[in-house]
């Protein structure tokens, strides 16, 4: 990797992983008695749940993109969120990721870190990872510069400069390569992967910080059918090790991954059961399957 390369990386993961000044209160955030400015490592899940939205809303321009939204997601589960376009789902990930700040509720990481009193890069180093529909990886790097420029570091340009591998990081790059399906690939420029590969290497990219949390948006978009079936695969091997909240249109991809199917509609929780029991209910019938 060249150096310049490298400092351009290093700005990059900086800017999405790296926290600003502890202690700093987000605007916006709110006073909860039992909340605190978290450090990385701290989710209390001892009753039982790493998310919650309580009574959550928010609005642009008059309109309710989040209409008191409550719902919550136990450690180690696999969430599919379904619903039809504008129903509010990617302003909900926005809201958990402290890229838009509700008017009113709370969103609590465990029980006792508020999201709110956090920023955006606060709330990814506590262990909150999004991927977004379209791969963002560095097309102009190999698969595994990427990971390796992924991992939990000072990305400050210095000392990523002077960083080097140990032999406990590689052993991690090695297992991460093998559960996205690219071990013998990570040789290839990341530009040169197929679009789905491509959307292996980002969730790569997010595992090698170490999250408890992952929010998916769409990540099997685009894909070919093998690509499809082997994105169900992995995502099954993720959950239990990690939280997953995955937003995503393919009802045969849903069936193979799902257990708890959340439907969303004008902003708030319209159904929520398995997916037999979801696609039975008549009011999600006429709002997003049709007849």
């Amino acid at each position: 990797m060249t150096p310049d390369l490298m400092e351009e990386g290093a700005r990059r993961l900086q800017r999405a992983a790296h926290p600003v000044a502890t202690g700093a209160t987000a605007s916006g955030g709110r006073e909860a008695g039992f909340s605190h400015i978290a450090t990385p490592g701290e989710v209390d899940v001892t009753h039982g749940r790493i998310l919650y939205l309580e009574e959550v809303s928010v609005s642009f321009d008059g309109f309710k993109a989040i209409n008191k939204l409550s719902l919550d997601i136990a450690p180690g589960e696999l969430r599919c969120i379904i619903g039809p376009n504008g129903a509010g789902k990617t302003t909900m990930m926005d809201i958990i990721t402290g890229k838009t700040r509700p008017d009113s509720g709370t969103v609590f990481f465990g029980s006792t870190i508020d999201l709110l009193r956090h920023t955006e890069p606060q709330i990814a180093q506590l262990g909150i990872g999004r991927k977004f529909q379209k791969p963002t990886v560095f097309e102009q790097l190999t698969v595994f510069e990427n990971l390796e420029l992924a991992l939990k570091t000072d990305k400050r340009v210095r000392p990523s400069m002077a960083f080097r591998l140990d032999s406990a990081q590689r052993d991690r790059l090695a297992e991460v390569l093998q559960t996205i399906h690219l071990a013998g690939s990570e040789r290839r420029l990341a530009g040169n992967l197929s679009h789905g590969q491509k959307q292996w290497l980002e969730i790569g990219m997010l595992l090698m910080q170490d999250p408890k949390l992952l929010l998916l948006d769409e990540p099997v978009a685009g894909m070919t059918d093998e690509e499809t079936a082997r994105t169900a695969e992995l995502f099954l091997t993720l959950k239990g090790r990690h939280s997953l909240m995955v937003v995503e249109h393919d009802m045969g991809f849903i069936k193979t991954i799902s257990e708890i199917v959340t439907v969303l509609c004008d902003g708030a929780v319209l159904a929520q059961g398995t997916l037999d029991e979801v696609q039975a209910d008549e009011r999600v019938i006429e709002v997003y399957l049709g007849r």
